[in-house]
């Protein structure tokens, strides 16, 4: 291997981990806010890669039709949990959330789509389509059991998981897709040629940083979640909802996942199934950082990129292999360094 090489690994594994990155932090979010270990993440990657790319050939995507059942789902278990305390407003805000915000979206989206409308626009619906799904499905997967144990919240994930990749193989079909990169200049930088999609994943990535840092640092709704995420209960006393929280962290995490799809279809064909196993590498780093920092676990994500693009090179029948093995040495040192609990005689 010599430096052109690597300088080409190189870049190729720091814009994998950009977007690992952004599935690493919403993994961290999520599991902070809400115990939640959110194996279905790599689905909204998928849906939303998959939605775009209907979009681009004209097509209304099935998605809105998922997007439709899930509200209404969603606003008949809002309705039923809080049957005893429902006011007018409350069933107000519900419909106007969970029924009339789908059925927009749904109405635009076939109005616009065979018209084939700019790639920003496209991208816009995308995110409109398959954002609201995470609040939707917090509510109906997760909500009911917000005080359950984290083995029960992680088995629930597993089943949504299960659910939305069949759901995918329905909506696209077995054949994958790809999108049209956002810009084809290309940039010689010394030996090494960097594309104007690689950095749009970067500028993207880098905006949506800082976007998030400003949020948990300077706005009220930012700070609940950051005091949800350090103490449930601490948060409730001063007058912070958890279930408020969990659906803000819920949609945050299909923004994300929408928004990765978008950035990643250009680079490599998307399937139905992909995304679970690009989320499984954002889980990589989430674990490396303990699914509790979000700086380590962007560093960690950049780490698992690079990793993936140089085992490439050497090993490629085994780069999955070597990604995912990264674990086991950070898992034994958290081991190693946590103290010893003894159980209980009685």
């Amino acid at each position: 291997m010599d430096l052109s090489i690597f300088l080409i690994l190189l870049q190729d594994g720091v814009i994998n981990g950009a977007i690992y990155a952004l599935l690493g932090l919403s993994l961290v979010l999520v599991f902070t806010v809400t115990r939640v270990i959110f194996i279905p993440q790599g689905e909204f990657v998928s849906f939303g890669a998959l939605t775009l790319a209907l979009l681009e050939r004209g097509q209304t995507p099935a998605t809105i039709w998922l997007l439709l059942a899930l509200g209404v789902v969603s606003a008949v278990a809002q309705v039923w949990q809080g049957r005893r305390t429902l006011s007018a407003r409350r069933v107000l805000a519900i419909a106007g959330t969970d029924l009339a915000l789908p059925a927009a979206v749904a109405a635009v989206t076939m109005l616009l789509a065979p018209m084939k409308p700019p790639v920003v626009v496209q991208i816009a619906l995308t995110l409109a389509i398959i954002t609201p799904m995470g609040p939707y499905i917090y509510r109906m997967a997760f909500q009911p059991l917000a005080e359950a144990s984290t083995l029960v919240l992680l088995i629930a994930a597993i089943g949504v998981h299960l659910a939305l990749t069949g759901l995918g193989l329905v909506f696209f079909g077995a054949e994958g897709s790809r999108t049209e990169p956002f810009s084809s200049a290309m940039f010689e930088i010394g030996s090494l040629l960097v594309s104007g999609q690689s950095l749009w994943i970067m500028g993207v990535t880098a905006a949506l940083v800082a976007a998030l840092g400003a949020f948990f640092e300077l706005t009220l709704t930012g700070k609940a979640l950051r005091a949800t995420a350090v103490n449930r209960l601490g948060a409730r006393l001063v007058g912070i909802a958890p279930s408020m929280s969990s659906t803000i962290a819920f949609t945050l995490a299909g923004f994300i996942g929408a928004l990765s799809g978008v950035l990643v279809s250009p680079l490599t064909t998307i399937y139905y199934d992909t995304g679970f196993l690009i989320g499984l590498k954002g889980f990589v780093a989430a674990i490396i950082a303990g699914l509790a920092s979000y700086p380590i676990a962007g560093a960690a994500a950049i780490l698992v990129g690079v990793v993936e693009a140089l085992a490439s090179f050497w090993a490629s029948s085994f780069k999955e292999v070597i990604v995912f093995l990264i674990i086991i040495p950070v898992l034994l040192w958290r081991t190693w360094g946590a103290p010893v609990v003894e159980e209980d005689d009685h």
